[in-house]
């Protein structure tokens, strides 16, 4: 076992208990770094309070990502492939630990659907819970300590290496990431794998959504971003009606149409699902008005109508041998 090492930042103690292959990894902004890590108190016992291989899954973090607890980013950016070591780090670093801590053991009991990535993101709610949860949390919360981190590095990923998560991308790389998606969801439409598709226009969507948020409403970038978000809720709208999800595309086009009553294929989407539930009246007047907005479409909308009238025949006859069962 090495002697201690000081990583030259203050209240951290290194101990290489077994050593790394190869040169110190190149750690760059948005590389994705994946590792074991066991969490233990500095009592006598050195009580284990988390431990990634009783889990059975491993942590990993992104670089730069302003990850909860900084320290970790520090420390593992000292370290080398399949290095083991110890880390001792003092109360400056450890006092955000409890509710790292939490979040990772409600993951891990699939409270949450999340994997074990853990950002910035609801960090302030959690300081206004009164208690965590777990008992031990509790108390290192209300007396924070020094904490021992043994850590095992697996993997380091560049940026590029990997399928990023849009809630990691910046903002750039969002807007740069939405007509790959978009392409990508069109592309399973046609191959007829619409869950997938609808996966990819919903990552796309969240991208958007996520931007449309540091624009002031109403104004230009703001609705040339309600426009792209639009196009693609409708596309999930296709793949929904696919899958039969037809009370779900009455709720989203209804949304659309609300704030942006001009939208034909709204209406014409809208009508189908209406359809489909047998709201014979709505599907007509949705119908009605994608040719009133767009008198091209005059072959799909009477195409609409031949067939709605055509189930609706259908259900009449059905209802018509059933009355006649019971009366027989």
């Amino acid at each position: 076992m090495d002697a201690a090492l000081l990583l030259n930042v203050e209240g951290v103690k290194k101990t290489i208990l077994h050593g790394g292959v190869g040169e110190l990894p190149n750690f760059i902004t948005g590389s994705r770094v994946t590792f074991h890590f066991r969490t233990m108190k500095c009592d006598e016992e050195r009580t284990v309070i988390d431990d990634s291989k009783q889990v059975g899954q491993p942590m990993h973090i992104i670089i730069g990502n302003m990850f909860k607890l900084e320290v970790w980013e520090i420390l593992l950016t000292s370290m080398r492939l399949s290095e083991v070591a110890e880390f001792w780090c003092d109360t400056i670093h450890t006092g955000v630990y409890p509710i790292l801590s939490r979040s990772l053991r409600q993951m891990a009991e699939g409270k949450d659907p999340a994997e074990w990535h853990v950002h910035t993101c609801g960090l302030a709610n959690m300081f206004a819970y009164h208690t965590l949860g777990y008992e031990d949390l509790d108390e290192l919360q209300k007396e924070p300590q020094p904490l021992v981190f043994v850590i095992e590095l697996l993997q380091v990923e560049a940026p590029s290496e990997y399928q990023r998560e849009t809630w990691n991308l910046s903002n750039t790389e969002k807007m740069q990431a939405v007509p790959v998606l978009h392409g990508e969801g069109n592309r399973l439409f046609k191959l007829g794998r619409y869950e997938e598709a609808s996966t990819k226009y919903q990552e796309a969507i969240v991208c958007l959504r996520n931007l449309q948020t540091k624009e002031k409403p109403w104004e230009a970038q703001w609705l040339k971003l309600e426009k792209m978000i639009n196009t693609l809720v409708l596309n999930y709208c296709q793949c929904l009606l696919r899958r039969g999800e037809y009370y779900e595309v009455l709720e989203h086009t209804g949304d659309i149409l609300r704030h942006h009553p001009g939208i034909v294929k709204a209406y014409y989407l809208r009508a189908r699902a209406h359809a489909e539930v047998w709201n014979e009246a709505e599907a007509k007047a949705d119908l009605e008005k994608v040719l009133e907005l767009e008198p091209a479409m005059r072959k799909a909308v009477q195409r609409e109508l031949r067939l709605l009238e055509s189930r609706l025949e259908e259900k009449r006859e059905e209802e018509r041998l059933r009355c006649r069962h019971m009366l027989g």
